[in-house]
């Protein structure tokens, strides 16, 4: 783990949530996993996203999460948890607890109860704001159906609604638009599968899946991408391009999880509507993962 300027510099895993047989949260699997991300040399965590199946959670269980991942996290380890909700009121909630716990910031998607316009995006952010805690929005038209284009990400910024994105388009192109347009905004490489390109680009940080299951690979490969040593950088994303690329398939938390059991780590079972991987999918990933593993990826 290195000094990052912001908070949201670096390597942040989006960690996974682990569910014990019952589909129940192990709190304490992922008190223990937070604590392994720090001494394998990530930056920080980002709980209660997708990856960590926030829209199966309780209240209890989400302010649960965040409080698990703040007392096991070491000094100068970032916890910033997703604060996503149907409504601007309830995820202005979400960060107004996110802040009075001590998270020093928040990732927001945009509304996505349906598919909201530019005015009720802007709406948006400006209540979640109001919260007083830095904000990093998080552009997933995939999933969303709402893209927050080069213009709108400008526009949020202008209005000193975020201090940065994580670009999940998966369009490396958006950058150097972004760049144009909004001087200062913080773009975060998203996708797992497009990070050297992002972060060649000038991303300082990335907000990621697979090191949950192999975090020092994935240190080492961020820490020379961002140094221009393509000669580390290249292979070891080739080696890794085969799992990185799981991330932004609709199975990607079934997948992180299942290399994460058989990298050595806790992956276990996901919470319903999500169905177990078909044993295609479980061969591709498992094959994937194994050799990776072999290539010394850890």
């Amino acid at each position: 783990m290195q000094a990052r300027q912001k908070p949201w510099h670096g390597v942040l895993v989006a960690t996974a949530l682990p569910m014990d047989e019952r589909l129940e949260v192990d709190l304490d699997r992922y008190a223990e996993h937070v604590r392994w991300l720090a001494a394998e040399g990530c930056d920080g965590v980002t709980p209660n996203g997708s990856l960590g199946e926030y829209q199966t959670l309780s209240d209890d269980e989400r302010r649960a999460v965040v409080r698990v991942a703040l007392d096991a996290a070491p000094d100068g380890f970032t916890v910033m948890p997703g604060v996503a909700a149907y409504g601007a009121f309830e995820a202005r909630r979400w960060a107004e607890e996110a802040a009075e716990a001590g998270c020093p910031a928040v990732m927001l998607l945009p509304p996505n109860a349906y598919r909201a316009d530019e005015r009720a995006v802007v709406g948006h952010y400006r209540e979640v704001a109001k919260a007083g805690v830095p904000v990093v929005a998080y552009n997933n038209p995939i999933d969303t159906k709402v893209d927050l284009s080069p213009a709108l990400l400008a526009h949020l910024h202008a209005e000193g609604l975020i201090v940065g994105v994580k670009e999940f388009s998966g369009d490396v192109r958006r950058i150097y638009q972004i760049a144009e347009l909004a001087p200062g905004l913080d773009v975060l490489a998203g996708s797992d599968d497009v990070t050297l390109e992002m972060v060649i680009a000038g991303s300082p940080g990335w907000i990621s899946g697979y090191p949950n299951a192999l975090p020092r690979s994935c240190v080492e490969l961020f820490n020379a991408a961002a140094a221009g040593d393509l000669a580390t950088a290249l292979p070891l994303y080739r080696t890794l391009h085969p799992l990185l690329r799981w991330d932004s398939k609709v199975e990607f938390v079934q997948a992180i999880k299942l290399s994460m059991d058989i990298a050595g780590r806790y992956g276990g079972p996901c919470r319903p509507p999500r169905p177990p991987l078909t044993e295609e999918q479980h061969q591709a990933v498992r094959e994937a993962t194994e050799k990776a593993v072999a290539a010394g990826c850890r």
